[in-house]
């Protein structure tokens, strides 16, 4: 699993059937001080995220495809949770 910042949404005029209906999000990661690390990705939105919040993502296209329930899907990234808060110990 991964945390980042939601930076921007991305949009494609021709895409594989199974991204018809959901959101691509870009994904500035972070390390767990959520200093940007100059990495980013494009992930599944499964949460309603939106530009500027803090995200959980899973960056695992098996994992991923399990959780759509789609053994044959094209994906590796999926949102999967908005961050409230992070305590480091």
């Amino acid at each position: 699993m991964l945390i980042g910042v939601v930076t921007g949404s991305m949009y494609a005029t021709i895409q594989h059937r199974f991204y018809g209906g959901r959101r691509l999000l870009v994904v500035d990661l972070a390390g767990p001080d959520w200093k940007p690390s100059g990495k980013y990705l494009i992930a599944v939105d499964m949460v309603d995220a939106g530009v500027g919040d803090q995200v959980l993502i899973v960056d695992e296209g098996t994992g991923a495809r399990q959780m759509l329930g789609d053994p044959t899907a094209p994906i590796r990234s999926l949102i999967v949770g908005i961050v409230d808060q992070v305590s480091l110990r």
